[in-house]
């Protein structure tokens, strides 16, 4: 690309000095960050400024945390005024926390992620969605003086688990409170705009669709990376490479040992030699394609080695499941290869042996400890939710500091953790979704890639495509072309969010707020497409049937007849089982048809059957017409039906009161839910109230907790009785076990969706932990990685800390006692 003429950079010049002086707060803010803010960062810096909300939109590592950045800038100007920074992760608020404090310092930054409070009065908080939506339902006061909310990775809002809670947030924001949401490229940026535009008032929409690092993509093909796109066919086509479509043609069986040989001339003329290796370590993997005679699919451990060669580490493999990464990095130190300098080693021993000094020498060496940093040293790694969670902080450390040069992970990654690589590699394009494997999304492709380039670094990121059996180049472009990934929201009332809207703002006005959430926005939008198609079908509807009129009688009620008719007759031929009584009454109501048919006078229309083909089309619309007006009738008012169905069923179980007048008030125990958060609130609440769990020890009731809010696996069946933890736990379990039943029943009927059972597949395991046995013994009961064993406990130590608060006595003192158990070795470590 040339350089600008001078004109066109004086005028750009002149705009820009333009601009400076009519928003000095974001020039003064821009010139002091260590590079160029780009136009879509600007753009947002000056809506804040001129006192709008933003939703900024933008590819990953584009740098729209920048507006968030910005926001807190402002909030820090005025004496008085605060700014939350949320995020949808605890990793990546500590990672967001120590940012802030490297600006601001440690006094006026706080942190609070559920099981971390830290100067959670400071003028900046960083905190986890959840957080924040707590402090909004119990008005809290560290709302008071709040001016900005920075919610960071905010197309979390369409997660099925935790979505809703973005939405609460976005709803009850005090109107004062200026909203900065910052998302991953959407394809309905505009829709989620104005949505915020229509709930929050001037919502400033920001969408950029350039990576700030160009992204090449390439497909590895027998030790080559070859272009998925051809470069002289010029971007705007995004033209397949003709050699990656020729690899499909028929190949002579010399072609692999030659290019073979071609690729070890090219490596030697590089002053490249490959560390020696056993002579075999399996062989290669043939892949077959449909017309090809054979391709080999390289080893692991030689993709590393070619791009290392190729200058295109640090990498990033995602390889969808935990197994498969963990076998990655064991392949690939089995192979020799080392990527480290001696004086890198030294600084990753030291980096590591710092950040693990609070863990147990014992607790280590069940973790794997020594094997892990042989296989950091060597500059590999895997990162996956099965990891520990100290253990996965050292490789993102590790890795940021360019030490860690190849990381093989699971998706989870990709999940806004700073962690950008020179090159993004995908073994496959399909993943298990728990069900079956399924082919990756455009959405989820350009979510993985994203990863590929960082900026200021990089001067392009680069996407490896390995070759697979059955691979489609023209699929793969496809893929890769497309930005098709909508923002759909996930929200549904829940028994706390109905108590706590209630309390504060009565039924009538409850069912309004919630009719003007991002999920009834969307359904509107819908019903409104819908409407626009029944009347423009309806037209048609009007055509056919003047089409069909008739001079010697309604032609649309004889043909009513006539497919009645027809309906019967098919169906009585379909079920030739059917019993004899049925049979003869259905033979009766044909004859009753058929004499219909032949005495109304259309049947004697010399034109009867042309009216009848037009009739046909006038059915076959009408029913589609049907289908399209009870879609509106279903749609319509969704979010405030269910919200109903919610509060009928916390009426029947006395947690609300409707009076004479139709006012909904909170009983006590309804005021007690206002407090319980989670997938289960009324299976907790109510037992509470029926003191289920009264007679538990600390441990027991740490087991019990685990078991409301532990998922167990789809191949989990689950431990049989002896398995259990002993005493009074069995009899709680039970009981609760039952309570889950009958509550189940009791939504089904008031068609609610119910839930899933209560699940003990952890409780023997938690409560050894909580009392005091060792991390093997607990890890072999469990039958899990560590990694989850924490993400579990840390859950259960959620729950108890609600049940320490809102329980009466004795459970209140017992959850404390609990919480403090479980809150213990591995499961206490902080990297905050």
């Amino acid at each position: 690309m040339s350089d600008p003429a001078p004109a066109e950079r004086y005028a750009r010049a002149r705009e820009s000095a333009e601009l400076d002086r009519s928003h000095p707060i974001t020039a003064s803010f821009a010139a002091s960050q260590r590079f160029t803010l780009d136009p879509f960062q600007l753009a947002g810096c000056r809506a804040l400024e001129e006192g709008r909300s933003v939703l900024v939109a933008a590819p990953t590592g584009a740098g729209k945390t920048i507006v968030g950045e910005f926001a807190v800038h402002l909030a820090m100007r005025e004496p008085s005024d605060k700014a939350f920074y949320t995020t949808p992760i605890k990793a990546l608020s500590n990672q967001k926390f120590r940012e802030l404090q490297d600006v601001y310092g440690v006094d006026e930054v706080g942190l609070l992620t559920g099981d971390t409070n830290i100067n959670g009065n400071a003028r900046i908080v960083v905190m986890t969605t959840e957080v924040l939506r707590n402090m909004l339902y119990a008005d809290s006061p560290a709302l008071r003086g709040l001016r900005y909310v920075v919610m960071d990775e905010v197309h979390y809002l369409a997660d099925r688990f935790r979505g809703a809670v973005w939405e609460e947030i976005i709803i009850h924001l005090p109107p004062s409170v200026k909203l900065i949401s910052l998302s991953a490229t959407v394809s309905n940026a505009e829709e989620f705009g104005d949505w915020l535009d229509t709930v929050r008032g001037d919502t400033e929409v920001i969408v950029s669709e350039t990576r700030p690092v160009p992204l090449e993509q390439h497909v590895l093909v027998r030790g080559d990376l070859l272009p998925l796109f051809d470069d002289r066919a010029g971007i705007a086509t995004a033209q397949v490479n003709q050699e990656l479509m020729r690899i499909r043609s028929v190949k002579g069986p010399n072609f692999e040992n030659n290019r073979r040989a071609q690729e070890m001339s090219s490596a030697r003329n590089r002053g490249y030699e490959a560390p020696r290796r056993r002579p075999n370590r399996g062989g290669k993997r043939p892949v077959r394609s449909a017309n090809v005679q054979r391709i080999e699919r390289l080893d692991r451990p030689d993709v590393v080695e070619l791009l290392a060669r190729a200058n295109l580490l640090p990498a990033i493999f995602f390889i969808f499941s935990r197994v498969g990464c963990d076998a990655a990095v064991q392949q690939v130190r089995r192979a020799g290869v080392r990527l480290t300098s001696q004086e890198e080693r030294l600084e990753i021993r030291a980096i590591v042996e710092h950040r693990t000094r609070t863990l147990m020498d014992e607790d280590l060496a069940v973790l794997g400890y020594w094997d892990w940093l042989e296989n950091l040293e060597r500059g590999v790694a895997s990162h996956h939710a099965g990891l520990l969670p100290a253990f996965k902080e050292v490789v993102e450390e590790l890795f940021q500091r360019k030490l860690v040069k190849a990381v093989f992970a699971t998706e989870t990654l990709a999940l806004g953790i700073n962690m950008p690589a020179r090159t993004v590699v995908l073994e496959k394009l399909e993943k298990f979704n728990g069900e079956a494997r399924v082919a990756i999304t455009s959405g989820e492709y350009t979510q993985l890639t994203g990863r590929a380039g960082r900026r200021g670094i990089d001067v392009e990121g680069h996407a490896v495509i390995q070759w697979t059996e059955g691979l489609d180049p023209q699929a793969v472009a496809a893929l890769a072309s497309r930005r098709t990934y909508p923002l759909n929201s996930s929200f549904r009332p829940t028994y706390n969010m109905a108590v706590n809207l209630i309390d504060q703002f009565g039924r009538p006005r409850s069912r309004q707020i919630l009719e003007s959430s991002f999920a009834q926005f969307q359904a509107d939008r819908s019903v409104v497409g819908l409407a626009r198609q029944v009347r423009e079908q309806e037209e048609s509807l009007s055509g056919y049937e003047k089409a069909m009129t008739c001079d010697r009688g309604d032609f649309t009620e004889y043909s009513a007849i006539r497919r009645d008719l027809s309906d019967l007759e098919k169906l009585n031929r379909k079920d030739a089982n059917a019993s004899r009584s049925t049979r003869d009454k259905r033979h009766r109501e044909i004859d009753a048809l058929r004499r219909r048919m032949l005495r109304h006078p259309c049947h004697q229309c010399p034109d009867r059957e042309n009216h009848a083909r037009w009739a046909e089309r006038y059915w076959r619309l009408k029913r589609t017409i049907d289908k399209m007006r009870q879609q509106i009738e279903a749609r319509t008012g969704t979010v405030a039906r269910i919200f109903d169905r919610v509060v009928d069923v916390l009426t029947e179980l006395d947690y609300v009161r409707v009076d004479e007048d139709g006012a909904t008030t909170l009983t006590p125990a309804g005021r007690t839910m206002r407090r319980i958060y989670g997938e289960r609130d009324l299976l907790v609440a109510e037992s509470l109230r029926r003191e289920l769990w009264k007679d538990l020890d600390a441990a027991s009731l740490a087991a019990l907790a685990c078991c409301i809010v532990y998922e167990p696996r789809r191949d989990d069946g689950g431990p049989s009785e002896r398995n259990l933890p002993r005493g009074a736990f069995r009899t709680a379990f039970s009981d609760t076990l039952e309570l889950w039943q009958r509550l189940d029943d009791l939504e089904r009927a008031h068609h609610l969706p119910g839930s899933e059972p209560v699940a003990a597949g952890l409780a023997q395991a938690m409560s050894s932990w909580a009392r005091g046995a060792t991390l093997d013994r607990v890890l072999d009961e469990a039958d899990m990685a560590a990694g989850d064993f924490v993400r579990w406990s840390k859950q259960t130590i959620d729950l108890l800390d609600q049940l320490s608060i809102v329980a009466d006595a004795p459970v209140a003192s017992t959850a404390r006692k609990a919480l403090e158990a479980v809150r213990r070795g591995i499961v206490a470590y902080s990297a905050v």
